[in-house]
């Protein structure tokens, strides 16, 4: 009986998991096929794939897209990871009257839609001559409602005795923060890194009103080029969103165990 319920399970996640992987898959097969194959539904690899890089590469200013993507979302990503951590960090180990009327505030930030705040954010970076910058695109990301209560949530499970010991041999605020938290919050950095650099990465509207000119745009936003053309070769965007698509994968792989031990709130 367990063993037919084991294997029943095995059998739920090998589907769920091939479901999961059929539109990459379909990617990696489509980029190396011509356009009118991809819309024959043809699902075998094909020669097409040179080609498709070298229209790719002629058409779109491919390598500086990568550039501004890379550079706003590892910025970005940097920013967020120190900024973020020590509001949380702030939030749980101090305590003051008003702080959880201010965490309160912060939390109703989270209900606001984008929508709601694009227009004066975009009056604003105009005013503050921004427009058409990463500056732009990088501001309003580098504090999150929902961050900062990520790491104070997984701030709760972090030793006090470790600060007291800190304190005890000497150590300021800073360098508890530094030398002793950081260093026993990785999972929770790592996770954050994930989910904040693909959110970055992976970002759209406002990149798509803020940056103004074709050297400035992300890849996310020459993909749109790409697929809202008259007549879209389905080829080269296959392509476009393999190379938009492979960076957040690597990342993911690359920090995966710590991001699951950081999504469960552990500490080592």
């Amino acid at each position: 009986m367990k063993k037919a319920s084991a294997l029943g399970v095995h059998l739920f996640l090998m589907i769920v998991s091939a479901i999961s992987l059929f539109p990459f898959l379909w990617m990696l097969i489509g980029m190396t096929n011509s356009s009118s194959d991809i819309v024959k539904g043809k699902f075998s690899f094909g020669s097409m794939l040179s080609e498709n890089i070298t229209k790719l590469l002629d058409m779109t200013t491919l390598g500086t897209a990568f550039w501004n993507s890379a550079l706003i979302a590892v910025v970005g990503t940097l920013f967020t990871l120190i900024l973020s951590s020590m509001a949380g960090y702030g939030f749980e180990i101090y305590r003051s009257r008003g702080k959880d009327r201010l965490f309160g505030l912060l939390m109703l930030s989270m209900m606001m839609p984008f929508a709601a705040v694009m227009i004066p954010l975009f009056r604003m970076f105009s005013r503050m001559g921004l427009l058409n910058s990463p500056t732009a695109v990088i501001l309003p990301t580098i504090t999150t409602a929902f961050m900062i209560f990520f790491f104070m949530q997984n701030t709760k499970s972090f030793p006090r005795e470790l600060l007291q010991a800190g304190r005890v041999d000497g150590l300021n605020e800073w360098r508890l923060f530094t030398r002793v938290y950081m260093p026993t919050m990785k999972p929770t950095y790592a996770a954050a890194a994930i989910i904040t650099f693909m959110n970055n990465w992976n970002n759209f509207l406002w990149p798509l009103i803020a940056l103004q000119t074709q050297e400035k745009k992300t890849l996310p936003l020459i993909v749109s080029s790409l697929a809202s053309s008259y007549n879209p070769d389905y080829g080269i965007i296959m392509v476009a969103i393999v190379v938009t698509t492979l960076p957040t994968v690597a990342i993911f792989f690359l920090l995966q165990k710590q991001f699951v031990q950081g999504m469960l709130g552990s500490v080592k």
